[in-house]
């Protein structure tokens, strides 16, 4: 059952883009909440109809149908009630791509506390930082790896926790997720009022820019908005089964493993890989029969490197892509190969799809598409005023009537930081685009010199940070560096202090050591030995300089 048409103040279906921009509306229905008004009803209404197929690392399988999921977020609401979380409290969700991120999440959504799903690639560093500026009250973490020992390492450094708990394998001084869940009640009663509409639902931090990684708050109704990236940009099947290539930590989890696919009636598919290899992902599609699919332009970058007459994607029926632009050949490779278009969309943590290549609109290998109907799209110049076609300026919505509907509440306990991006009605992306004649936007760069490599959103200042803790470092600057597979790496031109002598020793020592201090995938792949960096009459190191020599 789709229930997607419920929540659209529409009859029918649209015609053509023009008729899907002028006349899309969602319903916001007062007291919504996605985990009883949709996890529940499809629980009692369809209890055998799949939710989530996940497939292990070593061939093991787990089918949740919503009947399952339903019950199992009862008990999750429970365990975490019982541990001392409250209504209103955060909790730190480290869980890879594990079955367990789906009831534990839509737990939290009934017991009213706030998810903050985050990536296991976290150091102590980044624990640390996090624990303290979200006011982290618990942790529910796998054993997998070393994020538990990060997290053990960060706790002479945080407050008290309410509790620590960790699935897969027991660990001293954490509560098993196991035998918690075993003993909680499957029947689970939610505070009055229920959870519901503008209170807070989810807390994700940004990449970081300008500055450390940003505290994106979204609201109950924001599940809603992602019926456009379900429905209309994925296009997810009803009965079908949807795989998007992303660890529940980072944002794009939501987007493509949770709200719109169960509301556009889809499975989701998780496959719990540690590194990616295209070959088992292209295997996994034919041996479940995917039928819509959504990555990065890198990761189809290296599956066309495979010989497609390997597999059957023959239950392939749509591809989407995003996270960067994707290239006019690649997109032609892969439509000679499998008949099938890939459609783009850009979006953001603060917001929902925002433009996109929907069923309605040709695919323009390279562009971003056309505007959501949910948002009032515009690129402005520094003056504020409109760009005429062709001529680059900044994404941003119009808010003059309101927040539309899958827009942030704004950055947490950050009300200047809010007002910096989102007031006088105007909400700044940050984000350079330009648009042509026919409506199609194309994408520029990031004002604040984000990197985007293999998928990955990359702040700057995060990783001159982590080199400015090493001795050897006076000052560096990182940027963005073209490259055929990952879009972009992560480039630091590098001044050191007197005394230390460039030498690619000294390259090596100061990658390990930035993979030490933060994620190993913000390490810079190439490094500059530098005798001054450009800069503006101010201090300021100019990233755009240098950008420019490359």
């Amino acid at each position: 059952m789709a229930l997607y048409r419920e929540y659209l103040d529409v009859e029918g279906d649209f015609l053509n883009y023009e008729d899907f921009y002028k006349n899309f509306r969602l319903k916001k229905p007062a007291g919504f909440n996605f985990a009883f008004d949709v996890v529940d009803r499809l629980g009692r209404e369809e209890p055998d109809r799949l939710a989530l197929l996940w497939r292990g690392p070593a061939g093991d399988e787990k089918r949740l149908t919503f009947g399952e999921t339903s019950a199992l977020s009862n008990k999750a609401a429970n365990m975490m009630r019982a541990l001392g979380v409250k209504r209103g409290d955060r909790v730190l969700l480290i869980l890879k791509r594990h079955h367990e991120f789906w009831p534990v999440l839509m737990g939290l959504h009934k017991l009213g506390a706030i998810g903050v799903p985050a990536t296991h690639l976290l150091t102590k560093k980044d624990i640390v930082y996090r624990v303290r500026h979200a006011n982290i009250t618990a942790i529910v973490c796998t054993s997998d790896g070393v994020i538990a020992d990060s997290v053990d390492e960060a706790l002479p450094e945080i407050p008290a926790l309410a509790a620590r708990v960790v699935t897969r394998k027991p660990r001293e001084g954490w509560q098993s997720y196991e035998s918690l869940m075993e003993a909680a009640s499957v029947s689970f009663t939610p505070d009055c009022p229920k959870p519901c509409d503008n209170d807070p639902l989810l807390l994700y931090f940004t990449s970081g820019t300008t500055g450390m990684p940003k505290m994106v708050v979204h609201n109950h109704w924001y599940p809603l908005a992602h019926i456009v990236t379900a429905a209309y940009w994925q296009r997810d099947i009803d009965g079908g089964l949807h795989l998007t290539i992303s660890e529940t930590g980072w944002a794009k989890s939501v987007w493509g493993k949770l709200y719109g696919q169960w509301l556009a009636g889809s499975a989701v598919f998780a496959y719990d890989f540690d590194r990616f290899a295209p070959a088992e992902i292209l295997d996994m599609i034919g041996k479940y029969r995917i039928t819509t699919f959504c990555a990065p332009p890198t990761m189809y970058r290296f599956m066309l490197q495979e010989d497609f007459s390997k597999y059957d994607l023959s239950s392939l029926k749509h591809c989407s892509v995003a996270g960067e632009p994707l290239s006019p050949d690649m997109y032609e490779d892969f439509l000679k190969r499998t008949g099938l278009e890939m459609r783009e969309a850009f979006g953001q943590t603060e917001i929902v799809v925002l433009l996109a290549t929907f069923p309605w609109v040709k695919p323009n290998p390279g562009s971003m598409g056309k505007p959501s109907p949910l948002f009032d799209v515009d690129l402005i110049n520094d003056e504020g005023e409109s760009c005429q076609p062709g001529v680059p300026g900044e994404i941003v919505i119009r808010t003059h009537h309101g927040a539309p509907t899958g827009m942030f509440i704004g950055y947490d306990n950050d009300e200047e930081m809010t007002r910096d991006v989102w007031s006088d009605g105007v909400y700044h992306t940050g984000d350079l685009a330009w648009k042509d004649e026919w409506g199609y936007y194309w994408y520029v760069s990031r004002k604040d010199d984000v990197i985007k490599s293999s998928g990955y959103r990359i702040g700057p200042f995060e990783v001159e940070s982590a080199l400015a803790e090493h001795p050897a470092v006076l000052e560096s600057a990182v940027t963005g560096a073209p490259d055929p597979l990952r879009g972009q790496v992560v480039k630091a031109t590098i001044r050191l202090k007197p005394g230390f002598d460039p030498s690619d020793a000294l390259k090596k020592e100061l990658q390990d050591h930035v993979k030490n201090v933060t994620a190993p995938y913000k390490y810079p792949r190439l490094i500059e030995f530098v005798d001054d960096l450009p800069k503006t009459i101010s201090g300021k190191i100019r990233r755009a300089a240098l950008r420019d020599k490359q």
